[in-house]
């Protein structure tokens, strides 16, 4: 009798095994996911440490606190300062954090370009005057600034863009010179204020665009000279057009009829902002004194 329930509970638990794995099989079958590959995946690192607490945790409301990541694994790239800042809001306590969780600070990261020719063996300052005098001088056109006297925007600031040169391209000397006619509205405006402002850009290179860097990204640089539009005496009168004609040799057959003539800034603020953390203001005679390079 005891062989005989024996063979029947052999068998019903034989029964049972089979109807539950014909189940899983429909069950697959059916599944919305069938059919389906997975064509991409992300994953990320766990600490031994995170582990354990996720091993002792029964307490659901726990586990958020757990996952949440509290390093920023994915973190782009930027200045110490933007670090700092983040670290110091970080280390405040957080209500309902149980332990603070130790990962790797970036498992992933966008590359950070390089400072175009940053040698640290030359001073910030020195880099700085460097690159403003390599804007002023490689640079072939710019914008100026004006306050317009046009009546209708009278007293509002009117841009313009126009070609630029401080020197031939073996002799920079850090002053802009331009070729203007008095039809120009921004002629108009200086002869009855003659105070502007010009931007060099370093878009106009190559460096912003082989690296991918947008013209208002702050490594794109951009220097801004202030000070007074004056014209050019005669003694530099011959500088001023080899300087001109040398770099733009089209505008010696733009019309005569429109009265050209030669003007130049009297350079008075040095402004560049060349890198995250604000503008650089560069003192004059430092800036005149500097070298074109691509610090």
């Amino acid at each position: 009798m005891s062989v005989c329930c024996y063979q029947i509970q052999l068998k019903k638990r034989t029964v049972s095994v089979s109807w539950l794995s014909w189940l899983l099989w429909c069950s697959m079958m059916l599944s919305p996911a069938w059919g389906y590959v997975i064509v991409n995946s992300v994953s990320w690192s766990v600490t031994n440490e995170v582990e354990e607490e996720l091993d002792s945790s029964s307490n659901e409301e726990a586990l958020p606190a757990l996952l949440e990541d509290t390093t920023s694994i994915w973190k782009q790239s930027y200045p110490a300062s933007v670090y700092k800042e983040d670290g110091q809001m970080r280390s405040r306590p957080v209500a309902g954090r149980s332990k603070q969780v130790s990962s790797p600070s970036r498992m992933f990261s966008y590359r950070r370009e390089s400072v175009k020719g940053t040698d640290d063996s030359i001073a910030p300052l020195e880099q700085a005057i460097r690159t403003a005098r390599f804007l002023s001088h490689y640079n072939s056109w710019g914008f100026l600034a004006t306050q317009s006297t046009q009546e209708k925007i009278q007293g509002m600031p009117f841009g313009n863009y126009l070609p630029v040169s401080d020197g031939p391209i073996n002799n920079s000397t850090g002053i802009p010179f331009f070729y203007v006619t008095p039809k120009d509205n921004s002629v108009a405006d200086l002869m009855k204020n003659p105070v502007a402002s010009l931007t060099l850009p370093e878009a106009e290179g190559d460096f912003c665009r082989k690296n991918v860097i947008e013209p208002d990204d702050p490594r794109c640089a951009k220097l801004t000279l202030t000070g007074q539009m004056i014209m050019v005496p005669p003694e530099e009168m011959e500088f001023a057009k080899q300087a001109l004609f040398s770099r733009h040799p089209v505008i010696r057959k733009w019309p005569r009829n429109y009265e050209w003539f030669f003007m130049k800034m009297s350079v008075e603020h040095v402004w560049l902002h060349n890198w995250y953390g604000g503008v650089s203001t560069i003192a004059v005679e430092e800036y005149f004194k500097g070298v074109p390079s691509k610090a």
